[in-house]
């Protein structure tokens, strides 16, 4: 026990109220102390000779006297003092003998230092958290991320952050200024948040009439899927705007520009699909024109083609138009048809035939977000669940039995579980290889198997099946591989691309470069694969995990990732660099600042930090481009 011994504090908070009323601290009236010091029995002296008695009572009478002469309601101060506060302040009458005698305050014991914080009601608001703490570092850098944006290439696509400068090379729209601006809202960044819809209400809408060739998939997932999440988190959707958790008090955007500019960029998209023969949309849209056209080769990518759905159906859902729903579900709903390998596909098809090209199956570029959208567009129609998107659940239920009958293996010596690729179908040969892309499967298995609420509700409630356990644990293994690419490099940052150690495969290369360690035999990384380009997917699944198993290591895995970004990225006149060679210190850069970094790298890691359950999982959806929109949950 400790601090019991202390002094007693004065809280006039307590005295004012009335509440203290220990018996142990009330005090006796000083008159009543003088009367039984005349009156006492123990003073054995007569009053007519001068005794012991006699003079103590004289001092103290003697005392009192000077007292009430001197004493003012201020205290003991000197005419001095007295006569220059008179000028300022209205003359105040001396104390009389009653206020003289009033009791003391009763006061309160005070609590010992360890016990402080355990008394909430003491104080209104408790130390910033370390984890608070740290989202603030994530909120700097997404600031500094923008500054050197917005100095040397506001209106381009992306920061050139080493020559200063910006480029186009996604069409002209201002990606940045977009996948940005939800970014921003969510942090309360309301410097950013000014300065980048007011760009949008000036500039996009002109952009949009006059630019030239733009890529559907890139354009739906970056433009118009920032624009519709910031359009919700504005306020423009009134319906379930509230659970968002997002304070009110932080600045928004304009809602109704934000829908108005959308459905104009939509609508020219719309051309991919119905310029196309058959469900399967053509994989470019030139913008002025409102013409659309098929890639050189004929062929559009799988996931491109099918990760369009969740911001299609969105703004049919805001605009009450259902074209944009109806001509996005027509891919899944033909693609439902197509012949699988145990739900998995080939990462191309062919929008002249609707029927897939080639063999080649893999869950990292070109064939990643058909997964992703299979469960989120399920997820999303909250109100069709069981109903006309059911098949949407099964299908990726089939897909996922797939991915571990087929592409999931160990590595030796170590045990590191990854998910590998069919180059040549089912019957080729197996490759050890996983792009940093396939690390968004952890989050996606995870939501997959809880719907987005917590695995402690959900194994309370009897929610998961023994297949949702399995997929969750396989979750947490790929996470824990996707996270060891980072620590087994020398920068600390993943490749693009690892090749892993199996049993009975002759796969060779070099290292990562970290030799301390315990899985730098495990994984392999060829010269042309070690460039970082700031991705996403590994901070998104720790954030998705997190969420739902509550556990604190993948916050503890997200913080070291940031620290790697923060030591080797960082462009101090602004903006962050990606890097050539990831196995090098310090490692070579690369002038590219992709416009991923702030509207999902940065805004994962900084919801990975939250401790408010902002944007909760079973009542949003995160697009592919990390643009939250929110699940619907009624036909209204």
């Amino acid at each position: 026990m400790s601090g019991s011994s202390g002094p007693l504090p004065y809280s006039m908070r307590d005295v004012d109220r009335g509440g203290y009323n220990n018996a142990k601290f009330r005090h006796r009236s000083r008159l009543k102390i003088f009367i039984q010091a005349l009156t006492t029995k123990s003073s054995a002296y007569q009053c007519g000779k001068f005794t012991v008695g006699k003079f103590l009572s004289l001092l103290m009478v003697s005392g009192l006297i000077y007292l009430l002469l001197h004493k003012s309601s201020e205290g003991f101060v000197s005419g001095e003092l007295h006569d220059k506060e008179g000028q300022n302040k209205p003359f105040r009458k001396a104390p009389n003998i009653r206020t003289f005698w009033q009791k003391p305050p009763r006061l309160p014991p005070r609590l010992p230092p360890n016990e402080i914080y355990k008394n909430n009601s003491l104080f209104q608001q408790s130390p910033p958290s370390e984890w608070t703490s740290r989202q603030k570092k994530v909120k700097e850098a997404f600031e500094h991320a923008w500054s050197g944006y917005r100095n040397y290439a506001m209106g381009y696509d992306e920061l050139m952050p080493l020559s200063q400068r910006g480029t186009d090379g996604l069409g002209g729209l201002g990606a940045t200024v977009v996948d940005s601006l939800d970014t921003a809202i969510i942090m309360g960044a309301d410097n950013v948040v000014a300065e980048a819809s007011k760009w949008i209400e000036d500039n996009l809408m002109k952009r949009i009439s006059e630019k030239g060739q733009v890529n559907l998939f890139e354009t739906t997932i970056r433009v118009l899927g920032g624009l519709l999440s910031a359009y919700h988190l504005s306020g423009g959707d009134h319906a379930g705007a509230g659970d968002s958790g997002i304070p009110v008090t932080y600045k928004k955007a304009n809602p109704e520009r934000l829908l108005e500019v959308s459905k104009d960029l939509a609508d020219r998209l719309l051309l991919a699909f119905t310029s196309s023969p058959t469900a399967i949309p053509l994989s470019d849209v030139i913008l002025r024109d409102r013409t659309a056209h098929a890639a050189p080769d004929g062929l559009s990518s799988t996931s491109e083609a099918s990760t369009l759905q969740l911001e299609f159906s969105y703004l049919s859902r805001v605009s009450g138009d259902p074209k944009y729903d109806r001509e996005a579900m027509k891919v899944l709903e033909h693609m439902r048809t197509l012949p699988t390998v145990e739900g998995l596909v080939p990462i191309y098809i062919n929008p002249s035939s609707g029927q897939y090209s080639g063999e080649n199956i893999r869950l990292g570029s070109r064939g990643d977000s058909y997964y992703e959208y299979l469960l989120k567009v399920w997820v999303q129609q909250e109100i069709y669940r069981d109903t006309s998107l059911k098949y949407l659940f099964e299908m990726y239920t089939e897909a996922m039995r797939g991915v571990k009958h087929l592409l999931v293996r160990k590595t030796v010596p170590n045990g590191l579980v990854f998910v590998g690729e069919l180059p040549y179908g089912r019957t080729g040969g197996f490759s050890p290889k996983m792009d940093h892309l396939v690390c968004f499967l952890p989050g996606t298995l995870a939501l997959g198997a809880t719907k987005g609420i917590t695995k402690k509700k959900a194994l309370e409630s009897n929610l998961l099946t023994d297949e949702d356990i399995e997929n969750l644990q396989l979750a947490e293994d790929l996470a824990k591989t996707c996270v060891e690419m980072y620590f087994v490099t020398s920068t600390g940052l993943a490749p693009e691309i690892a090749y892993f150690h199996i049993e009975g495969n002759t796969e060779r290369g070099p290292d990562g470069g970290n030799k301390s360690s315990k899985y730098v035999n495990d994984i392999i990384i060829k010269p042309l694969d070690r460039h970082n380009l700031l991705r996403p997917e590994t901070v998104e699944s720790l954030f998705v995990l997190h969420r739902i198993t509550e556990d604190p290591k993948y916050r503890e895995w997200g913080w070291q990732i940031f620290q790697a970004f923060e030591k080797y990225t960082k462009v101090e006149s602004g903006g962050y660099s990606s890097l050539d060679d990831v196995t090098r210190v310090p490692p070579p850069r690369r002038d590219k600042m992709e416009t991923f970094f702030l509207g999902e790298t940065l805004k994962y890691l900084y919801l990975l930090f939250d401790e408010s359950n902002i944007l909760p999982l079973d009542k949003y959806v995160f697009n592919t481009e990390a643009h939250p929109l929110p699940v619907i949950r009624s036909a209204e």
